[in-house]
């Protein structure tokens, strides 16, 4: 036996331990696919993190942290005499068996491009063949918001519900930001969420043109923002007068200073 067959055994035997009936962890044994789906969404999101952080040794533990997600509501699965791990391993190779037809069937190769349209075509004829109805079904409600937004505009942009360049676009997020300023006085909390809402909607349609992951992008300005926000509190610290006791003029002379060191 392999070392990976040994490794899915024995994670598969460990779950096994942790949901029995008389022996198992109590907290384990009360979980359920809801109530596990919230850690799912938090692990992907900690993969994510690992990764932007280059630490490969922590995208290894979060990878696992991952896989045990998918091992526990496979268990689940097998409990409610649905499906098991065999089966959720299988229809997945299943899958990219069928929509890799240039490695795995006797279709032509093709580059990078034409693989990507071949794949999206053959999603398309596996989604008409289970009942679609519109260029959006299929595409899940418990996607990140930035992420969904793409999803929803690139299906648009399949049946031509689409800018052809980015001008438009840079022309709409302008649009959508002088209506969000109109709503502010007086205030209405909806109108302003729904505007703010076309504001970042416009925001990802544009990550979208410019073939960049809106989440990633943020994902990385956070990271830059904690960096310059622990470099500011250090530095005012080192100085003798605290972050908060300064005015924000103040904070934002810190700011450019901690900016114009470390990038």
């Amino acid at each position: 036996m392999s070392e990976n067959h040994k490794a899915l055994d024995r994670i598969l035997e460990v779950m096994d331990r942790l949901r029995d009936p008389v022996s198992g962890c109590p907290w384990d044994l009360e979980q359920d696919f809801r109530s596990i789906a919230p850690y799912t969404i938090e692990e992907a999101h900690e993969v994510a993190d690992a990764i932007e952080s280059g630490d490969l040794e922590h995208v290894r533990d979060e990878l696992g942290d991952l896989l045990f997600q998918v091992v526990f509501h496979a268990r689940l699965g097998r409990e409610a005499g649905a499906f098991g791990f065999a089966e959720v391993a299988n229809g997945i190779a299943d899958k990219l068996i069928r929509r890799h037809p240039h490695v795995f069937g006797d279709a032509p190769r093709m580059d990078a491009d034409e693989q990507t349209a071949n794949w999206e075509a053959i999603k398309e004829q596996e989604r008409a063949a289970g009942g679609a109805q519109s260029a959006l079904d299929g595409v899940s409600g418990g996607l990140p918001p930035l992420r969904r937004a793409v999803k929803l505009q690139k299906r648009a942009g399949r049946v031509g519900f689409d800018w052809p360049d980015i001008e438009p676009v840079l022309a709409k997020i302008r649009e959508e930001l002088d209506e969000l300023e109109a709503e502010l006085d007086p205030a209405d909390r909806d109108r302003l969420e729904d505007e703010l809402g076309d504001v970042l909607f416009a925001v990802a349609n544009l990550a979208r043109k410019l073939d960049l992951d809106p989440d990633a992008a943020l994902r990385r300005t956070n990271h830059k923002f904690e960096r310059r926000f622990r470099a500011m509190e250090a530095a005012a610290e080192a100085e003798g007068r605290p972050l908060a006791e300064r005015t924000l003029d103040e904070q934002e002379a810190v700011y450019q200073r901690v900016k114009a060191d470390t990038g």
